[in-house]
């Protein structure tokens, strides 16, 4: 029988033993992680996406507290087109390392793009609280707050991002687009010659300032700088459906219905689109299909406040008089800004039947 002296100098030995094994075990796993998260950037490298995963996958499954493994599963995941895993792993990153500020940028401009705005605004804004010098940040909050509404706030963003990156192109082009948004249409071309000096190979900063100068009433120079957003990106929608609308201003419906087929045919969900197209036909005296039009710019947008005054003043032409005032109270209850016009319209083509 063995003493207890030596029994106890056994039992300890072999927790000596055991104990490194678990060490040894975890550095294997941790070495096995390591291993399969550089393959899978070598994969992203290559644009080899669904090779990437499956390697992040491993990573993930030798070390599932690899904050690391998560946020570059769900870069790959974004760009393989599944938006809701990529959030999945972004959620995951975060909950393991709460101030991974990449992880909430990258998060935030997803929930952005997925119409999400307030929860985009919130990660945003979580990124500039750990780091209040990234100008990506401000930028990208300022995008979303511009959408909101807030107006004055993306301002005030687009300020700070500039700032701090005043290189930025994308940070001009978009305090010139909330600047024309305000009205403040002087400011807003002086940010888009600056964002074109800077680049002046960047569309959408063309198409901004395109906006800012249909507005001012300058059409020529509109066509000019939608043309050269064209020629730079063919394949925006929202470009030639803007073209198109100033066509539209100059009573040239041919040229107008060509540019709004271009972009329907880019992008056969584009609401403005179809309006714009809607407007052309009744243009073109054709008012059965400019209410087909209106009818679908509707059903992809249902708040688009002055499709309903523009289908409201279609109808009214087609004598449809009652279904014309209920498009033009609803135009009016949503702010449209052709309100006044079509209501104007409206009366009038009532007083004069009641002059009969």
């Amino acid at each position: 029988m063995l003493s207890p002296r030596i029994l106890r100098s056994l039992i300890f030995i072999l927790w000596l033993v055991t104990a490194a094994a678990n060490v040894l075990a975890q550095n294997s796993r941790a070495s096995s992680a390591a291993s399969y998260l550089e393959r899978g950037n070598s994969s992203m490298a290559k644009g080899e996406i669904e090779r990437a995963i499956a390697d992040y996958d491993l990573a993930i499954a030798f070390d599932s507290r690899s904050a690391l493994a998560y946020y570059n599963r769900a870069v790959a995941r974004g760009r393989n087109g599944d938006l809701d895993g990529a959030v999945s792993d972004y959620d995951r990153a975060i909950e393991l390392n709460p101030r991974y500020a990449d992880a909430y940028m990258n998060r935030g401009a997803i929930r952005y793009g997925q119409g999400e705005r307030a929860a985009g605004i919130k990660d945003f804004s979580r990124v500039i609280e750990f780091n209040p010098r990234d100008a990506r940040a401000w930028n990208n909050r300022g995008k979303a707050r511009s959408d909101e509404g807030d107006l004055a706030g993306a301002i005030t963003d687009f300020n700070q991002a500039i700032k701090l990156d005043s290189r930025n192109v994308i940070n001009w082009s978009n305090r010139c687009s909330v600047h024309r948004l305000q009205g403040a249409l002087d400011a807003a071309l002086a940010d888009c010659n600056q964002a074109l000096k800077l680049d002046a190979r960047n569309a959408d900063a063309w198409n901004n300032r395109g906006l800012a100068r249909q507005d001012k009433g300058d059409l020529d120079g509109a066509l000019a700088d939608f043309d050269r957003a064209i020629t730079l990106d063919p394949q925006q929608a929202g470009f030639y459906t803007n073209r198109g609308r100033v066509w539209l201003m100059k009573v040239a419906p041919d040229r107008a219905m060509d540019d709004l087929n271009r972009a329907l045919a880019i992008d056969p969900k584009l609401a403005e689109a179809w309006s714009g197209r809607g407007v052309a036909w009744f243009a073109k005296l054709d008012y059965t299909r400019a209410v087909t039009d209106f009818n679908q710019a509707l059903r992809l947008n249902p708040r688009q406040a002055d499709t309903y005054c523009g289908r409201g003043v279609a109808r009214l032409a087609q004598g449809k008089l009652e279904e014309a005032e209920a498009d033009v109270a609803r135009c009016r209850e949503l702010g449209g800004d052709l309100k006044s016009q079509a209501a104007a319209l409206l009366r009038e083509t009532k007083q004069r039947r009641a002059a009969r």
